[in-house]
């Protein structure tokens, strides 16, 4: 079942224009300021960690729409709640939503490193190869879980487009995707360390760059238990809340 849900949203979300334009369009645009930006001032970081700085931050971008888009969808065609009153536990329909939408952001990890080396000439020369596969699905499968979590409020709130909006930049900033988190103030870094995106970039770069990928690997690994234990958790408080006050639908 959960297979069948990640394979209809992978489906799905690739024929969506929206979702092309986020997953590959929006991407290229930060990847290019940011690469630009640093041939201009002459930085030392290569142009690999903005590269894949701003392929994390497309997935993360297809997971907040992707999940917020398709439920909200799912709600204005009276879907929801047969989907909520079926036999089968909604967390697993749920995390097929999360975890295709995910893996549709891979789109932009492809696209950045591909247009940083085609336009300013990136090396794409990668350390440990294996480890940045390891990385790459590690990653994508947090952010997933980590969409789980927030899914809950998406389906217990009518108005779930509005929540993804007040996710994104955020996220973006305060993990370090473009700009590193030595140069944040020091309060966001707990803020920082609870997310799978902060630990997702380390290991990709770590082992794109050479590094110690393993323990941001294994705190990415600790991240998605945790959001997977909170999700299941979370959905079904929601899901009683939603059948309590009948807010599955626009009635």
């Amino acid at each position: 079942m959960l297979f069948t849900g990640w394979f209809y949203q992978l489906k799905m979300q690739a024929q969506s224009g929206f979702m092309v334009m986020t997953a590959l369009i929006q991407p290229l645009i930060f990847a290019s300021i940011a690469m630009a930006d640093q041939q201009a001032g002459n930085r030392t970081l290569p142009l690999l960690y903005y590269a894949l700085g701003a392929g994390i931050m497309g997935i993360w971008s297809t997971v907040v729409f992707g999940c917020g888009g398709v439920i909200s969808w799912q709600r204005h065609q009276g879907m929801l709640e047969p989907l909520v009153m079926a036999p089968a536990p909604f967390v697993l329909v749920l995390m097929g939503i999360t975890l295709g939408t995910a893996t549709v952001g891979l789109y932009s990890m492809a696209a950045t490193l591909l247009w940083g080396w085609l336009v300013f000439g990136a090396h794409l020369h990668l350390a440990s190869p294996g480890l940045f596969a390891a990385a790459a699905l590690i990653t994508v499968v947090s952010l997933g879980l980590l969409g789980l979590v927030m899914g809950s409020s998406f389906v217990l709130y009518r108005n779930s487009n509005a929540i993804s909006n007040m996710l994104e930049y955020p996220v973006w900033l305060i993990t370090g995707l473009l700009v590193p988190l030595s140069l944040l103030p020091g309060w966001t870094h707990p803020l920082a360390y609870v997310l799978a995106p902060t630990w997702g970039v380390q290991a990709l770069r770590a082992a794109a760059l050479g590094g110690q990928a393993s323990i941001p690997i294994v705190w990415c690994l600790v991240a998605s238990t945790g959001y997977l234990l909170l999700g299941v958790w979370l959905v079904h408080v929601v899901e009683v809340r939603a059948r309590r006050h009948a807010t599955l639908n626009f009635q």
